[in-house]
């Protein structure tokens, strides 16, 4: 494990270093997508230059290789979030297209007419869309847990929403938008209770914290790789071994099969059903580096250091009386993703002007319209932290909020 250290961390990350609009970069939009340190891109560069082939179909070198690679990244996942076996883990493009596959494979098979699927109203628009579509096609009832004044989910508001007719529980382990971190083992725990399955989106928290799957004893778990270092392209399903043998697969064709016929076809054993065609092999091994870089430096030194600098910044923001915070205005049991207003101005006005300071962040509905209209607030600005910010990072984001109400013409 290395040395945490900021500034030598920061050496790795190329795209930090650029200026934006004549100002160095302060990139605090890492909720979006995280920058890739230069060991992900050589890792990617030599598989390209040196094993490239098709996996799972050749027996010469280069499509030995290639199999190689993409099932060691599968197994670097495993041991990542500790699944019990290599097979509970499926490759899919994002946390998306792995939400997506539950519900056409899982929803659309297992739910019936009458059944309930519960979600909160924090979610981001791929848990909810996939679940409406389900709900409505199936003849199901869609239901949402809710936030509280402090933006947490009670368990109260769980076990009032979750009944014996729930089927699915799907839920953010952190919200995209509050920062919030839900009580997901507990959430699980009840769920199960009741009969259902739980689904948790882990997005937002797999890049942050260790999560440990068996620990949680959720059915599936979802993520991207681009939100943890990695490249874009390519995300995780973990599901429960008895339950993926149950499911049918989502794609078909080359790779997912076993023996096809005129009429009747038979399908891979897991993981591989799931995996239909040519698999992102660049992505998978980018991915595996990507968690080997996060080992190095340690989950537990990100989280501590990134609750550092979301407390500096939430203090920071506190100080302004025209700044709304739309999340838990405390660092415990939150992570580095602070959604924000200012008073008498637009968020897209807000980014705008940041950004000519060199400040990137995001503004808008974060994939939640839902919990915009639950919140009255048709957008927000929000920054999102990673461990290669900094605190002068942060002094310049709060410096430019301070310029953005004087160039709309408030005055201060």
């Amino acid at each position: 494990m290395k040395e945490f250290n900021v500034e030598k961390i920061r050496q790795d990350f190329p795209t930090l270093f650029q200026t934006v609009n004549g100002k160095p970069l302060v990139y605090l939009d890492n909720a979006a997508t995280t920058h890739k340190p230069i060991q992900v891109v050589d890792a990617m560069r030599d598989y390209y230059t040196k094993f490239n082939g098709n996996p799972h179909r050749g027996a010469h070198y280069l499509g030995v290789m290639a199999t190689e690679m993409y099932e060691n990244a599968r197994e670097k996942v495993r041991e990542f979030i500790n699944a019990r076996s290599s097979k509970e883990i499926v490759f899919t493009r994002n946390a998306t297209e792995s939400l997506n596959l539950i519900a056409y494979s899982y929803g659309m098979n297992f739910i019936e007419r009458g059944d309930e699927i519960v979600v909160c109203i924090s979610e981001h628009h791929s848990n909810i869309v996939p679940w409406q579509m389900v709900a409505k096609l199936k003849g199901a009832q869609l239901k949402y847990m809710y936030i509280d004044g402090d933006y947490r989910l009670s368990m109260e508001e769980v076990k009032a929403k979750i009944t014996d007719k729930t089927k699915i529980v799907s839920i953010a382990h952190m919200s995209n938008v509050l920062g919030t971190i839900y009580p997901v083992k507990e959430i699980v725990e009840y769920a199960h209770s009741k009969g259902a399955i739980a689904i948790i989106d882990g997005a937002q928290s797999i890049p942050h914290m260790k999560v440990d799957v068996q620990d949680l004893d959720a059915d599936f778990l979802v993520f991207s790789g681009h939100k943890m270092l990695g490249p874009m392209g390519i995300g995780v399903i973990y599901g429960k071994e008895k339950i993926l043998e149950r499911m049918p697969p989502f794609l078909m064709g080359g790779d997912m099969i076993e023996y096809v016929e005129e009429q009747n076809t038979t399908f891979a054993e897991l993981p591989h059903k799931f995996e239909a065609g040519t698999p992102n092999v660049e992505g998978a091994v980018g991915l595996a580096k990507a968690i080997d870089y996060l080992n190095e430096i340690g989950l537990d030194n990100i989280s501590k250091y990134e609750e550092e600098l979301t407390a500096y910044a939430l203090a920071k923001l506190k100080e302004m009386p025209c700044v709304k915070i739309y999340g838990p205005t405390d660092s415990e049991n939150r992570g580095a993703v602070i959604s924000f207003g200012i008073e008498g101005c637009h968020p897209h006005d807000v980014s705008t002007i940041v950004d000519s300071y060199g400040v990137a962040l995001r503004a808008g509905h974060h994939c939640a319209q839902p919990l915009m209209k639950f919140l009255k607030a048709p957008a927000t600005s929000r920054i999102s932290l990673y461990f290669y910010n900094t605190k002068e990072e942060i002094d310049v984001f709060i410096d430019s909020l301070l310029k953005v109400r004087k160039w709309l013409g408030y005055g201060s």
